[in-house]
């Protein structure tokens, strides 16, 4: 077999950036939306051990990112409060506001003021849950959108109401993390609680074991994948123990609504809430019900 060499590509040419342009792109320090002393110092530690200029170049820009651009940190009510654009758009989504953050988690413990960050932002999709457990974006405010035409019920606190399991697996996970990686459990409060609740029913309405549930979804485009076939329900399915999702973690509207990756995430989080709910002490019952809940749709996978 005959390794794939120059000789076998004589006419590609390959191009790198000088080690010139490798100046940082970031903002400057006035203008970033949150520093963190322990992010900065592995900033530095890490490009000293990386040999290729322009990956290292990339690092630096990159892995502060989130935190240089996207967070709106203050404090409500004696509270944090974290607010994640994604990227270029003015809106939270519960799933990319999580995985944004997420690689800041092992650093919360000798990081206060970061750990205050990323417990502001559970605090508010534990919010945005409660406002909504379908919707997968959130305005900062009750400002309104672009999708407010959206056959749905749009209210003005939601960007867009695009049903999609992982938008409530993400925020559990990046709360059971950071109570994994700091010990505290002050994000489980009452609200928290109540959003759990909101997710276990959520759920269980997107198995449809009697009927469609009081989720539909439309939007007049000309783009079949951003509006949901069935008059708004998605295309027609027979009860197996699984939770339809209406849209991929893309946006896109799902072809076959029982999304198994998306279903595998909804098993991990009902465990994860359950093991969260058991250390706590609660009483409701909830626990339980989310075990159950996971062996039911974790059969339905199987």
């Amino acid at each position: 077999m005959a390794t794939l060499g120059a000789s076998v590509l004589p006419n590609i040419a390959f191009s790198t950036i000088q080690v010139a342009d490798f100046e940082s792109k970031r903002p400057e320090m006035s203008k970033r939306n949150f520093m963190s002393k322990k992010i900065e110092e592995k900033i530095i530690s890490v490009k000293a051990n990386i040999k290729d200029k322009e990956l290292a170049w990339m690092f630096e820009n990159c892995f502060p990112n989130t935190l240089d651009t996207t967070v709106r940190h203050k404090m409500v009510d004696g509270k944090p409060d974290t607010f994640v654009i994604t990227g270029d758009i003015d809106a939270m989504w519960l799933s990319d506001s999580s995985a944004q953050v997420f690689p800041y988690l092992k650093f919360c413990k000798d990081d206060e003021p970061l750990k205050k960050l990323i417990e502001g932002v559970i605090r508010r999709q534990t919010k945005c849950i409660n406002i909504d457990p379908y919707a997968n974006a959130f305005n900062e405010g009750p400002t309104g959108s672009e999708w407010k035409s959206d056959h749905t019920k749009m209210i003005p606190e939601l960007h867009e109401r695009k049903w999609e399991i992982d938008s409530l697996c993400y925020p559990i996970r990046l709360a059971y993390h950071y109570w994994k990686m700091t010990g505290d459990t002050s994000v489980f409060d009452a609200q928290w609680k109540v959003a759990m609740q909101s997710v276990y029913q959520t759920f269980v309405e997107q198995q449809r074991k009697k009927d469609k549930g009081p989720y539909s979804f439309m939007r007049t485009t000309q783009w079949q994948s951003d509006t949901a076939a069935g008059g708004g329900y998605g295309a027609p399915i027979k009860y197996t123990g699984l939770i339809v999702s209406i849209f991929r973690p893309s946006d896109d509207a799902t072809m076959y609504p029982y999304l198994i990756p998306s279903n595998i995430f909804a098993v991990t989080s009902l465990r994860q809430v359950a093991e969260i709910l058991d250390f706590m002490k609660d009483s409701s019952g909830l626990a339980k019900q989310c075990l159950d809940l996971a062996t039911e749709v974790d059969n339905g996978i199987q």
